[in-house]
């Protein structure tokens, strides 16, 4: 999935994100995020537009609650 998602055009990104549930979704920010912290990252200026949508995605899903959602479900994962 990680080839696909940095690889993907963002336009198309944007159009997965609504077919994702939201465990997909999380898991996809934790890839991003993951990669942007990648110093041998060769293409961060692609990565940074991927994570804002990603963000602004959970979002629109969660109003109000940033990525609070986001967080706990990495807490979960962490704690499984």
């Amino acid at each position: 999935m990680s080839e696909k998602i940095l690889a993907a055009p963002v336009d198309d990104l944007a159009r997965r994100f609504g077919a994702m549930i939201d465990d997909e979704l999380f898991a996809v920010m934790e890839l991003l995020e993951k990669a942007s912290e990648n110093p041998q990252q060769p293409d961060l200026d692609d990565v940074l537009p991927r994570i804002a949508l990603t963000e602004s995605e959970i979002e629109k899903r969660y109003p109000g609650m940033l990525l609070l959602p986001y967080r706990n479900w990495k807490q979960q994962k962490a704690a499984s």
